[in-house]
């Protein structure tokens, strides 16, 4: 049985379709300007996910806790896209995207500004409120911007366009590390940890968030249906929650997000315990340049593949590779296990949104509010401090067995994703 899909035709069956222009619609509309302030979106989400990685390494410095404590970083963070996700994607279907985007944008100023006063208190916990309201803007603008770029033009270039904004989001993750070890890794006064200057990039954020809501306040942002949107109304459809391929998307995306804030939660750990005379300085230029630098080239590099190829089939096998790159991490030492675990970076790096395109392929009018589901598997990183815990307990090696397990669950979805598909067409 062939699959139809509305979003990327090549991407998923491997078809030719007839060459069309990437942003613009069917009318004859050119989005390319919207893409582009999209594409900040996304790539100041990336610099935040990319902050907290190095926030974990600081605090243990600083503040002399375990990495199972230092990890509720992530749970405060994550936790801010669990709670909004759902209140995003409701916002979207009612209120459309501009809205959606500007009051994300307002809530990422408001906690990035609140590093502040919460620096200078100097209490961990305080500091996690900034965070989870950061998390809970970035939440909305992801529920919102992900759709969103899949409707900038032709729908069989949908999964192109979000692959290409995710590029995005994959820089600002390479920018994080790399301004956060600078500013945070290397501060260091006798015996002591400096943190003085911590809150310095947050505030960096906020002045460039308020430059964009001024953006998006005065530019006109369509609020444009998907093509599925327009034609499923005239058809019965069995609601999302009904439909397996959906289902198991939420969960694969769980795991994926299990698995990928572990590892760049700590790469610097693993890298400072199994290089000698490593820093945590010189640990967070690696996880900058070398592993976030290969995330960054699997999305450019994945874009290109995945209109070659069959989008289920390119995640399994992807999926597969990183379980064994883990087996490496787990199971060798030195340079040999850190070089399996920067080579997990390049195949992670399709996995977030061809698992999202997966998951919303054919949901039609129900894609806005299905899309909000998915975000919220972001929630999964905070269970980063059960990784944490093991670590503690055993090794950091050791630990590393948690992203494995959360690979090999990818894979299955992968494998069975046809079968799953096929058996919601009514």
């Amino acid at each position: 049985m062939s699959i139809p899909i509305p979003n990327n035709i090549k991407t998923m069956s491997g078809t030719t379709q007839p060459k069309k222009k990437l942003f613009t619609s069917s009318d004859g509309k050119n989005y390319a300007v919207v893409f582009i302030l999209l594409c900040t979106l996304f790539l100041l989400w990336g610099f935040s996910m990319g902050l907290i990685d190095v926030l974990n390494k600081h605090f243990q410095e600083a503040l002399h806790i375990s990495k199972a404590k230092s990890a509720f970083v992530q749970l405060a963070y994550y936790l801010g896209y669990f709670v909004m996700a759902i209140p995003a994607g409701l916002m979207a279907k009612k209120h459309g995207y501009k809205t959606g985007i500007i009051v994300g944008l307002i809530l990422v100023a408001l906690g990035a500004l609140w590093a502040v006063p919460a620096t200078r208190i100097g209490i961990f916990y305080i500091f996690l409120i900034g965070l989870f309201v950061i998390a809970c803007g970035l939440s909305i603008l992801e529920t919102v911007a992900n759709p969103y770029t899949t409707v900038l033009g032709p729908p069989e270039t949908g999964a192109v366009r979000i692959n290409l904004a995710q590029s995005c989001n994959a820089i600002g993750q390479i920018l994080g590390p790399l301004v956060g070890g600078q500013l945070m890794l290397s501060a260091t006064v006798g015996e002591t940890v400096d943190s003085s200057h911590l809150a310095l990039p947050y505030i960096g954020i906020a002045i460039l968030v308020i430059i964009l809501i001024v953006f998006f306040c005065f530019f006109k942002i369509p609020n444009i249906k998907a093509f599925d949107e327009t034609v499923s109304k005239r058809k019965k459809d069995r609601p999302f929650w009904r439909k397996k391929h959906f289902i198991f998307a939420v969960v694969a995306q769980f795991f994926y997000m299990v698995a990928q804030t572990g590892i760049f939660s700590f790469f610097i750990n693993y890298a400072v315990d199994n290089l000698k005379n490593y820093s945590d300085r010189d640990a967070a230029e690696l996880l900058s340049i070398g592993g976030l630098g290969l995330f960054l080239a699997g999305r450019l590099i994945g874009s290109y593949v995945l209109k070659k190829t069959v989008a289920h089939k390119t995640l399994a096998f992807y999926g597969i590779a990183n379980t064994l790159l883990m087996l490496i991490v787990i199971f060798c030492s030195g340079w040999l296990g850190v070089i399996g675990l920067l080579g997990s970076f390049f195949f992670m790096s399709i996995m977030y949104p061809t698992i999202f395109s997966l998951g919303i392929y054919g949901l039609g009018e129900q894609t806005r509010h299905a899309s909000s589901y998915i975000v919220m598997t972001l929630v999964g990183g905070t269970f980063v401090v059960v990784m944490g815990y093991i670590a503690d307990i055993t090794n950091i090696q050791i630990g590393f067995i948690v992203p494995l397990i959360c690979f090999f669950i990818v894979f299955i979805y992968a494998v069975f994703w046809k079968k799953l598909e096929s058996s919601d067409v009514i």
